[in-house]
């Protein structure tokens, strides 16, 4: 709390843009204070590590799960889940673009890899398709990822089209604002209508429903373990998700698919 009101009034008095920094989870320590940015309109950045269960051994006291979705209901902030180096990158401009907000970075503590297709200039926009795997002229299933899960997704897909012959668009979403302030065109281009959508990201599923059909997610505490064997517990995994998937493709073969992230 003291680290976050000590950069608020740092960027106040002018002259730096402060940043603070610690475990994404610790961030709730710090609710009051970085509420305060938002509401006082501070460019201040936190930049948060450790973003999921991801970081393992240090178990559910550590492992955020409904933080994420604490800070996309705070009015006026920015919150970024950046899938690779080029993500990164663009969250730190966004950051520093937007003087009137704070933005949150969220960061993974294991490697990632750097994703083919990956966009500074997409992920200024909060989302974008990062690539198409299959055939077919239109895709049978759109799965949205954020962060450490893009990857994952990726995989999914993959397996989805070689052992499936199924067309899936992988659509990276590492920031939902940016995404929601796009013009109905782009966010409809991005979230094609009538294709059924899934979210894999390792942390609350709440709010996602806006977005995709049928969010993956984790929506109870975590557990400590090695991280890999997490994944694989939360059904995190390109199999688990690929087997969920084939559920929801099956669900919307006879029924409308309903078009989400309307704006009225």
């Amino acid at each position: 709390h003291g680290m976050a009101a000590i950069s608020n009034g740092m960027a106040v008095f002018g002259g730096v843009i402060p940043f603070a920094s610690t475990f994404l989870n610790f961030i709730s320590y710090a609710a009051g204070a970085s509420r305060l940015s938002a509401l006082s309109q501070l460019r201040v950045l936190y930049i948060m590590t450790h973003d999921s269960i991801g970081l393992g051994e240090d178990g559910p006291t550590h492992q955020p799960i409904e933080t994420m979705a604490m800070l996309r209901a705070t009015p006026n902030y920015l919150n970024f889940r950046p899938a690779d180096g080029n993500e990164v990158s663009a969250a730190y401009m966004a950051a520093l673009q937007h003087t009137d907000r704070p933005s949150v970075l969220s960061l993974t503590r294991q490697n990632l890899p750097q994703l083919d297709g990956s966009s500074i200039e997409g992920a200024l926009k909060g989302a974008y398709d990062l690539k198409t795997y299959g055939a077919g002229a239109k895709p049978d299933l759109i799965i949205a990822g954020t962060g450490s899960e893009t990857s994952i997704a990726v995989d999914a897909a993959q397996l989805l089209a070689s052992q499936h012959k199924l067309t899936v668009k992988v659509v990276s979403m590492p920031c939902l604002e940016l995404f929601s302030a796009q013009p109905d065109a782009y966010r409809h281009a991005v979230l094609t209508p009538g294709v059924p959508s899934i979210s894999v990201e390792a942390l609350s599923t709440f709010g996602w429903h806006k977005y995709v059909h049928c969010p993956i997610g984790i929506d109870t505490f975590g557990a400590s373990g090695p991280y890999l064997q997490l994944y694989e517990m939360f059904g995190l995994t390109p199999e688990a998700i690929a087997k969920k998937a084939l559920k929801v493709i099956e669900y919307y073969k006879n029924i409308p698919v309903p078009t989400l992230a309307l704006q009225f």
